[in-house]
């Protein structure tokens, strides 16, 4: 029926192309293309259907441009580095073909997140009839959709929103992170910002801490106050949003490891000179620690991520805890990666899923939320991301 062109070969690629093929009714014709040309070689041979193979530089247009042309996809997942967003947009639009990703686009030589470059595209994908839909990962993505779908199912207004992400998981090292490091530290160490009545207001790294009880046994844990993309997106899109902010998890050791790294320099982003050499040291530490795609046969625990919403509903005030919670063994007996590549390679397919098959269909640049939710929704049950709702 359709055919997808998935470009990054990490742990959330791996994922996205298992589930690609249990959709065989769907995706019918799969390309997988990285950098590391073995690393596509290596899924490939984990799936039983066939999957082509390429090699490409996702930092250069005319090559990604070449590529999507030679495999003529319905789609392009774009599950690289963000850094590499905009020359993916621009191949899709010059070989003018659909393109979905993850996470929005940064600059490599500042941690800035912030959907402004990728929404500019807009008028060019309006223009050539096609649709970009950004951020169909877990948070972003699958938050958005919970966030909708609360609107149109539990609330007249929605008044404030906590996205929620716990990883009760443990891989048993003593220090490593759960999706690519240099992403990871990179929004880790940045100063925090929430939305709250109409203005952005920041914190310093870390700063803002609260404790929540999760379910199914997961138990209390410590959350840090950071700033994600999704919650630009979202008080923009539901402009009754006054207040809007991000929490995650991280252990005590995870986070006395980053205070060294940070004092010593190892996260700086800006490049120093090392026998004539310009070297980011925070690159150079993305090299030492381990990939996060071995982590998979280590991992033991759950993740669980979701939305607490308060707003009203025929005139009474009620609240929400909308969420998921998957296991990381689980995950790495049915595709070989754990939780965190999990709930973000799953969206990406069902969003994919949801453009080739027609039922999303616009012109132009879409975040998550301003899709119909319940389609998606229903799709979160059937491909291993169930949800729950409580009202508190």
């Amino acid at each position: 029926m359709a055919k997808v062109l998935i470009i990054g070969a990490g742990g959330v690629g791996q994922v996205v192309a298992h589930k690609c093929a249990q959709a065989s009714d769907v995706f019918t014709d799969i390309c997988l293309a990285s950098r590391n040309i073995e690393k596509c070689i290596k899924i490939a041979g984990q799936i039983k259907r066939p999957i082509e193979t390429f090699q490409v530089d996702a930092e250069k247009t005319e090559e990604l441009t070449a590529l999507i042309e030679r495999c003529r996809p319905d789609v392009v997942i774009n599950v690289a580095l963000p850094y590499q967003d905009l020359t993916i947009m621009d191949a899709c639009l010059a070989a003018e073909v659909n393109y979905l990703d993850t996470a929005n686009y940064e600059p490599r030589d500042e941690a800035r997140f912030s959907y402004s470059w990728q929404w500019n595209y807009h008028d060019r994908f309006r223009g050539k009839g096609l649709m970009a839909l950004l951020g169909s990962g877990f948070d972003p993505g699958v938050t958005n959709v919970f966030t909708a779908w609360a609107l149109r199912h539990q609330f007249d207004q929605i008044d404030e929103l906590d996205i929620i992400d716990c990883n009760a998981g443990d891989h048993g090292r003593p220090f490593a992170t759960n999706f690519n490091p240099e992403i990871n530290i990179r929004e880790v160490t940045a100063k925090g910002r929430y939305y709250e009545n109409g203005q952005w207001k920041e914190t310093e790294p870390l700063s803002v801490k609260m404790e929540f009880d999760f379910p199914e046994g997961i138990g209390r844990k410590r959350l840090y106050l950071l700033f994600h993309e999704e919650l630009e997106s979202l008080v923009k899109h539901i402009p009754s949003i006054k207040k809007a902010r991000f929490w995650m998890t991280f252990s005590d050791n995870y986070l006395k490891h980053l205070e060294v790294l940070q004092n010593v320099g190892m996260t700086r982003i800006d490049p120093v000179k090392y026998k004539g050499v310009d070297i980011v040291p925070l690159q150079f530490l993305k090299v030492l620690l381990p990939d996060p795609a071995s982590l998979g046969p280590l991992t033991r625990g759950k993740t669980c991520i979701g939305c607490l919403i308060r707003g009203v509903k025929e005139g009474k005030v009620k609240t929400i805890y909308i969420y998921n919670v998957c296991d990381h063994r689980s995950c790495y007996e049915e595709v070989g990666s754990q939780a965190i590549s999990y709930t973000t390679g799953v969206p990406a397919m069902i969003g994919a899923m949801l453009m080739v098959t027609g039922v999303w269909r616009e012109k132009g640049v879409f975040n998550m939320e301003q899709m119909d939710p319940d389609p998606f929704m229903d799709k979160l049950m059937v491909y291993g991301l169930p949800w729950h709702v409580k009202t508190l």
